[in-house]
């Protein structure tokens, strides 16, 4: 029961792969993708409730996250029409957590990624209006907002606790 959050971000990893031998009009791309969103949302809050919060556990949450998005990223790209304009801002975002991620490694030794309420509501948004990007682009615009915030914020959390964080 301890390894079970660690499980299933396991297989989030293997259903976000999964995501790129899906069609994506068919009903197995939605399915691996509601239970990757899912997964998402239940491993941490699992491992809180069964007190076996880990280093490792959340790394790898970090891993699936980023391969979660990865995936999908390549399986939408070809078939969105996005607006320069959000793409740009997308860019921005990327840079800003690339920025926070190499001066982490410069100055504490290590990647980090804080899981803050700004991260978790960004990935959260995320994954319910991914469905709906070709209907509005609104939601994902809001969703942009709070992605803009969250990577200052992860900037800002890296800087003034790198004293506090130590290596590993």
């Amino acid at each position: 029961m301890k390894h079970l959050p660690i499980i299933i971000t396991a297989l989030r990893i293997v259903g976000s792969i999964g995501l790129l031998f899906c069609n994506i009009a068919g009903w197995q791309f939605w399915t691996l993708y509601v239970f990757c969103g899912i997964s998402d949302m239940i491993d941490g809050w699992l491992a809180r409730r069964l007190h076996v919060e880990s280093k490792t556990g959340s790394v790898l949450d970090s891993i699936a996250d980023l391969s979660f998005i990865a995936c999908c990223v390549i399986q939408l790209l070809p078939i969105l029409s996005i607006p320069s304009w959000l793409w740009i801002w997308s860019g921005i975002i990327i840079i800003v957590k690339i920025v926070n991620q190499i001066s982490s490694l410069i100055i504490i030794k290590k990647f980090c990624f804080p899981h803050t309420i700004a991260n978790k509501l960004t990935g959260f948004l995320l994954f319910l209006t991914v469905p709906t990007i070709s209907w509005s682009i609104i939601p994902i615009a809001i969703v942009a907002i709070i992605a803009t915030f969250a990577a200052i914020q992860e900037g800002y959390i890296l800087h003034s606790h790198s004293s506090s964080i130590t290596p590993r």
